[in-house]
């Protein structure tokens, strides 16, 4: 197969990296791809969101599989124009995505077809959403309602931060037209864990499950972020946990988009909350969690390349089974100073062949850029992964820690604190 791999960053670089493992793959083209994309094939200057690009491209390149990494591609529309001219694409259609690209669509989806989630209501105006506040109790979860890079929730601790998310949003526009709308909701108790489905629009195939740290700082401080690392397994999800996930939220939600029309193939990405009456659904996304993907793909002992394949052509049901490693897995993501508001850019980056010595660490691209003279320097918020496996999560962490001890760069920084809840 030669396989198109769209978008930039640390997950895209961690499904090449296991795509290129595969006998099946002839050929591996990202785009645009990122500085360890590119020794793994081609890379093509040609934007995630460019839909009509992008699938010109694959026709004229003859290849067999698109693979769809970032949600912005999934919401352009690819997946539809790639199917206009028989190009297999492991991605949703576009109005699959809006389980994603509109929180206010996911709940009253959710409301339709009985997934377990928060109760919420939607506004587009600030005076009616403070209103609603009310004599509530703190704390409040405030979404901005379309794609925000994983920042547009605010998990705010009193009523004034609440004011202060809500005029943000709808206001100042924090988030630009995704802030158009907010979705208040209540907030869930409990533990949060990541589970991953691959599906081809009527058969889904679970994943393992993983667990991210959405807070800056450690201890789990400071303003939402992308993601600052995870590891899997999380000991939360236990098989009861799983099996009612699959019964009570993917299944349901396969059938449901399948009835409206809007049938859903690719990655369905369900953010839970483990509460006492079972897990919640608190957000979907419609591809690979970043950075969750980075130690799914690490832990994945079957060839993911046909599988894929298999979902984009709607033959899940034949599928083989997956095997995984026993072997835990963590990532910790090295971000720039300044995110998740304002990453500083620019800076240059030196020791990532030294991280990648250490035995059983694999470091993920996710927001460098090469210059010329092959100085490595930042080019985002989130800008490397450093991933590792041990014998045992401690054993894991240790080692990812180890690496980043001999990346040289004063302009980033980590938590020093990813899978506390699991090692404590």
């Amino acid at each position: 197969m030669k396989i198109l791999l769209v978008g930039s960053g640390g997950r895209e670089h961690a499904l090449g990296w296991k795509l290129k493992q595969s006998p099946l793959v002839s050929a591996l083209i990202s785009a645009p791809g990122n500085p360890g994309l590119a020794e793994l094939g081609r890379c093509v200057s040609i934007k995630p969101d460019a839909a009509a690009e992008l699938a010109a491209f694959a026709a004229r390149e003859q290849v067999d599989l698109v693979v769809i990494g970032p949600e912005a591609a999934a919401a352009a529309g690819l997946a539809d124009a790639l199917a206009q001219i028989g190009v297999p694409c492991f991605g949703p259609s576009k109005a699959a995505a809006e389980l994603e690209a509109s929180k206010a669509f996911m709940k009253e989806f959710c409301m339709r077809h009985g997934v377990p989630t928060a109760e919420y209501k939607v506004f587009d105006d600030a005076v009616h959403a403070k209103a609603y506040l009310g004599d509530r109790e703190p704390p409040f979860v405030i979404k901005a309602d379309g794609l925000a890079a994983g920042k547009g929730v605010v998990i705010a601790e009193t009523r004034r931060q609440a004011d202060a998310a809500i005029d943000e949003i709808l206001f100042l526009r924090k988030f630009g037209t995704a802030g158009q709308r907010i979705v208040i909701e209540d907030f869930l108790p409990g533990e949060e864990a990541s589970f991953f489905a691959l599906c081809d629009g009527e058969t889904a195939i679970p994943l393992i499950a993983a667990q991210d740290h959405k807070r800056a700082y450690d201890g789990d401080k400071g303003p939402n972020t992308g993601g600052m690392g995870a590891y899997s397994p999380a000991p939360v999800f236990t098989d009861q946990v799983r099996e009612q996930t699959m019964e009570r939220i993917i299944l349901p939600t396969l059938a449901g988009m399948k009835a409206e029309g809007r049938p859903f193939i690719g990655v369905l990405f369900a953010g839970l909350m483990i509460t006492p009456e079972g897990p919640k659904l608190i957000e979907y996304n419609v591809r690979f969690g970043d950075p969750e993907c980075q130690v799914l793909m690490r832990r994945l002992k079957s060839d993911l390349a046909p599988v894929l394949a298999s979902a984009a052509k709607g033959e899940l049901a034949t599928a083989a089974a997956l095997e995984w490693d026993e072997s835990p897995a963590v990532t910790v993501v090295l971000a720039a100073q300044g995110y998740p508001d304002e990453p500083l850019t620019g800076s240059v980056i030196r020791g990532v062949e030294k991280a990648g010595a250490v035995e059983d660490v694999q470091v993920f691209h996710a927001g460098t850029k090469q210059d010329d003279d092959g100085l490595l320097r930042a080019a985002g918020g989130r800008v490397l992964n450093v991933t590792a496996t041990g014998a045992t999560l401690r054993e894991a962490v240790a080692a990812a820690y180890r690496a980043i001890d001999r990346i040289d760069w004063p302009g980033g920084f980590c938590r020093r604190d990813i899978a506390w809840r699991a090692l404590n």
